[in-house]
């Protein structure tokens, strides 16, 4: 059974009508996801948590990309669905106020994956997690997660522009998230 996503405008709200996970990749429709950016402070540098993707996901198979993501499903709120994804897929329970709102951002490609057109149309809203967070102990979701690595914020900059072919992060939501951590980096 596929997954059913609130149709949304471009400033992420609901339209009021629903599209299936498949159509909305088949027609690029757009629609919601929460975006997850898992940050520590070390040595006196910013790092994010970036996850490995799994090899038979149906975007970027075996890419590194944002700390957890994923789709909204109808009737969700971004919050709640940002909650859920880094539990599912990082093993991280964050309560409400452990995630601080970042920003959002649109995304839209066309791109052959697995023989298969896939075209995505998103506006992703973008969570910041900094609670403690040792990747050792961190529960990850097979069929979604196959690793997980922190980077030097400043040197997943130089990776990602220009871009390194192992990363599939979204360089606007790295931004957003980069912004936020200049000021973690102040305030701490």
């Amino acid at each position: 059974m596929s997954e059913i996503f609130d149709i949304v405008d471009e400033k992420g709200r609901p339209t009021g009508e629903t599209v299936s996970r498949d159509e909305a990749h088949e027609k690029g429709i757009r629609h919601r996801t929460a975006h997850i950016w898992v940050v520590r402070k070390e040595g006196g540098k910013v790092q994010m948590l970036l996850q490995k993707r799994a090899r038979d996901k149906d975007s970027f198979p075996g890419c590194y990309d944002t700390s957890s993501a994923g789709h909204i499903q109808a009737g969700d709120e971004p919050l709640e669905s940002a909650r859920r994804e880094l539990f599912e897929e990082l093993g991280i329970v964050a309560g409400e106020n452990d995630l601080d709102f970042a920003g959002c951002f649109a995304i839209e490609y066309e791109k052959v994956f697995h023989g298969k057109l896939f075209h995505d149309n998103e506006v992703a809203f973008v969570y910041m997690y900094s609670g403690p967070v040792d990747s050792a102990e961190l529960t990850l979701q097979a069929e979604e997660v196959e690793s997980v690595a922190w980077f030097d914020v400043e040197e997943l900059q130089g990776l990602l522009d220009p871009r390194d072919s192992r990363f599939c992060v979204p360089m606007a939501g790295f931004l957003l998230g980069k912004k936020w951590c200049d000021r973690f980096m102040k305030e701490r």
